[in-house]
């Protein structure tokens, strides 16, 4: 997918003004769904903004009926994207066939959208013992519950592509929290280096679990980091889903043309608690969070589809029974009991068991057949 890169972003990485992101975040439609003309960015034509909403309305099933799966006991854990869906939508479609997507644990909704089956996305927060999803198949990485680990990771990957001469651009997602590891610089720093094309795509949700953005940093924006390292930053409505194409398309193109990596920061807000576990009562006001309610980015995309007479009712229902049949097929696979295999404990560790695990697995065979011998003896 190709987007217009504006001349002016293409400039030399040595003009530190090309480096320097806006004072404002770039914003193409507004909370009101009303479009303003930018003169660096062009609003999305209609199609793609349709495939975008579509992707906005599953992802907010699919977050509503995940955390329903927590509450019911099918999930161990789930860190809501609610109210991030347009970062979470955008980052998927602005990568190509042959792109990978590097997501944090809160990325689920990218990890679907991406081609991944919500059933297989939430494997991994069910508590199973793998990922849940075939990495090469949709070009996604596992989801990382550490902060940051998976930027090195992208960067790396994005290092070997280059050497196996493939046209991939790699779109790294991590959250504010990340840019206080030190795996964010030092994958920020290889990436600028070498010149890789790797795309940051920060969501700054303002919080890290309960430590406000203000604790975390000093600088004007999380995006001015970028020009430290010698790479363009830029800053981004993040709950406007046609900017978020704009910006994010334009630094994908930049990548793949060999203008090396960019950072790109999301102003958004996570509308909802860290995880189940968290009580964020503790450490934020609910008229803080309800403020943000006026700027949710379905109702705002919405706004300006309806105004365009881009979306009526009859759309609408049909985009709302595909989502309700994508929530019924999650709720269906995650309330049938797993058919386990003791063996797998074993079976992908090595490419080839080794001997000590080979008596392991003997071990717990034999403690296996003895306990069910017991228990039918017992049933006499």
């Amino acid at each position: 997918m190709l987007f217009t890169t504006p001349t002016a972003r293409v400039a030399s990485a040595t003009d530190p003004h090309v480096l320097l992101p806006r004072d404002e975040p770039v914003r193409l439609i507004d909370q009101d769904g009303v479009a303003h003309a930018d003169e660096g960015y062009a609003l999305p034509g209609a199609d793609l903004l349709g495939r975008a909403y579509r992707g906005l309305v599953e992802g907010r099933r699919i977050n509503d009926q995940a955390n329903a799966l927590v509450r019911q006991g099918r999930l161990a854990v789930y860190p809501s994207s609610h109210g991030q869906e347009a970062c979470q939508v955008a980052a998927s479609l602005v990568l190509g066939e042959h792109d990978w997507l590097f997501p944090t644990y809160r990325d689920s909704v990218a990890v679907i959208a991406r081609g991944v089956s919500p059933a297989d996305a939430m494997v991994l927060l069910k508590g199973d013992w793998h990922s849940g999803y075939d990495p090469h198949e949709h070009r996604v990485a596992p989801q990382a519950t550490p902060l940051a680990t998976q930027l090195l990771h992208a960067v790396g990957f994005a290092q070997a592509a280059r050497h196996r001469g493939e046209d991939t651009v790699v779109l790294a997602m991590c959250g504010d929290g990340s840019t206080s590891e030190g795996d964010f610089h030092e994958a920020m720093n290889f990436a600028a280096v070498f010149h890789l094309p790797v795309v940051f795509f920060v969501q700054n949700n303002e919080f890290a679990i309960s430590v406000p953005l203000s604790r975390q940093t000093a600088a004007p924006s999380l995006a001015h980091k970028a020009i430290g390292y010698g790479m363009p930053g830029q800053r981004v409505d993040g709950n406007d889903v046609a900017a978020l194409l704009a910006v994010l398309g334009e630094a994908v193109d930049r990548a793949r043309a060999g203008g090396g990596p960019t950072l790109v920061e999301a102003h958004t807000y996570r509308m909802q608690a860290h995880t189940n576990a968290d009580d964020d009562t503790r450490y934020r006001q609910r008229a803080e969070v309800q403020a943000w309610t006026a700027k949710d980015p379905l109702s705002r995309l919405r706004g300006y589809l309806v105004a365009q007479d881009l979306l009526d009712e009859e759309a609408e229902a049909r985009l709302a029974e595909g989502a309700e049949t994508i929530a019924a097929a999650l709720r269906d696979a995650l309330n049938a009991d797993a058919d386990l295999d003791p063996e797998d404990l074993f079976r992908f560790v090595r490419s080839s068991r080794s001997p000590q695990l080979q008596e392991q697995w003997h071990q717990l065979r034999d403690e296996l057949e003895r306990s069910g011998s017991d228990h039918e003896g017992a049933a006499r």
